[in-house]
């Protein structure tokens, strides 16, 4: 076979197996993917800016990133179905839940890292050092100035009120951002009174769209006047747009302050190169944490890092401190009192 013909079948796999994993798609032929030691192979659900990021840690570390992206549920199969033979060395995910999922399953293996306790605060990392945050992203109340006035604005818990019947537009409840946000209810209320909260959403009747993008722009379309979105998916359309009207309104702080979930990382079970892998997580927590936190428009897990100036301009504001692996060991609660709530 020559070598044209050798890539055309090798492009035909992809696409085949792309397909059968439901829209996981390599970035590197698996021919390549494990043994080499100067290599790291990264299963990725967190693709926003992540190619001139790992650029970077390339050119500084002469470790080439090679990474497959898919959703955090078909990546946590495919690393259950490839067992010891994955090629994959890190798992990273879009949230606490799935990356509490995967420590779980046993796919991911504990990291003994200074580096990495040092720099990534304990609330935001597992506490068996089987996963790690490497940037925040905060799930708060968005709102059009010219609807809403930001005094009438509180707590996710106060977007019960009738008054705001009609008027709200969130995320359906199988996506795992709603999830994690109903499992901070959880932690902060208790199961019951967590139930109530949702069944006052629900009885608002809220526009359920499963984008958080699409959700801004409705409300900027005049479909909606307040949501429930993560703050870096405004900070993306302001960079595109700096007139686009939406604004942030930091939740509940007068208490707890404002539900944070992470994307973060992880070390797998089997990983074939597993010393770059530990590198790679050292270096986002550290010198590469400003550069894939500002990717994307998130704020740094490691406080001593700088965020994009776009999100800085939403003002300080406190997030709820509670563990974030409470989002996965809480989740199925979660998605029980969704159900009952009637939150489709």
């Amino acid at each position: 076979m020559n070598k044209k013909s050798m890539y055309l079948a090798l492009g035909v796999v992809a696409v085949i197996a792309a397909f059968v994993l439901g829209g996981v798609v390599d970035l590197f032929p698996a021919e390549e993917a494990a043994g080499k030691p100067e290599v790291v192979n990264v299963y990725t659900s967190r693709h926003y800016g992540v190619e001139p990021v790992f650029e970077r840690f390339t050119k500084e570390t002469g470790i080439q990133v090679r990474f497959t992206t898919g959703s955090d549920a078909l990546l946590r199969e495919r690393l259950r179905a490839e067992g010891k033979n994955t090629p994959a060395d890190v798992y990273m995910a879009v949230d606490a839940g799935n990356l509490w999922l995967a420590g779980e399953a046993g796919l991911l293996a504990p990291v003994d890292s200074k580096v990495l306790r040092d720099n990534i605060p304990a609330n935001l990392r597992d506490a068996g050092n089987r996963w790690f945050g490497l940037t925040r992203r905060v799930r708060t109340i968005l709102y059009h100035p010219a609807r809403v006035n930001p005094a009438e604005l509180s707590t996710y818990e106060a977007l019960t009120d009738p008054k705001w019947k009609g008027r709200l537009v969130m995320r359906p409840s199988t996506h795992s951002y709603t999830q994690s946000l109903v499992s901070s209810l959880v932690a902060a209320h208790g199961p019951a009174r967590a139930e109530e909260i949702v069944r006052g959403w629900v009885a608002n009747g809220p526009t359920l769209i499963d984008s958080d993008t699409r959700i801004l722009e409705a409300l900027a379309a005049g479909q909606g006047d307040v949501a429930l979105t993560n703050h870096y998916y405004l900070g993306r359309l302001l960079q595109a747009n700096p007139q686009f009207p939406i604004r942030v309104f930091w939740a509940n702080q007068n208490d707890r302050g404002a539900h944070q979930n992470i994307s973060g990382a992880g070390v797998t079970a089997h990983a074939p190169n597993r010393d770059n892998a530990v590198k790679l997580l050292e270096w986002l927590a550290t010198a590469g944490q400003a550069d894939f936190a500002s990717s994307n428009h998130e704020f740094p897990a490691n406080p001593k890092a700088t965020a994009h100036p776009i999100i800085v301009g939403f003002g300080e504001f406190k997030a709820d401190a509670l563990n974030i692996g409470e989002f996965g060991r809480l989740q199925a609660d979660s998605v029980q009192i969704l159900n009952r709530a009637g939150y489709r």
